[in-house]
């Protein structure tokens, strides 16, 4: 298993989500999570207008996958951990990583003496 494998059954996940095909998905994924598959696509923004990969990369034994899914409902960030199964890659773990807080637009005239 290598990571271009990998990045094209995480390409192959991103797209059959996007399509609204769930029963696809959950091929890619492991007997755990297709037992679990409702807690996963609950936290997915379905129907979904956008699912790209952010990363994959080597993280020990497994991949590591960070994937963003735009959706009519929001957005969010997906981590997924791939290892082989079967002879080929298989997402076993999936988990919401949550957004930091952005700063609020502050005006520069709050700043600002002038006319106090």
């Amino acid at each position: 298993m290598d990571e271009q494998t990998v990045r094209e059954h995480v390409q192959t996940l991103c797209n059959v989500l996007q399509a609204g095909d769930v029963g696809r998905a959950a091929q890619e994924m492991s007997r755990e999570l297709q037992a679990n598959l409702g807690e996963l696509v609950a936290m997915l923004p379905l129907p979904l207008t956008e699912a790209r990969i952010e990363s994959v990369e080597m993280a020990g034994t497994a991949y590591l996958s960070v994937l963003h899914l735009l959706g009519e409902e929001g957005s969010i960030r997906l981590q997924t951990r791939w290892k082989e199964r079967d002879g080929r890659p298989t997402m076993v773990e999936a988990s919401h990583v949550p957004e930091a807080p952005t700063a609020p637009d502050i005006p520069a005239a709050l700043g600002d003496d002038e006319g106090v």
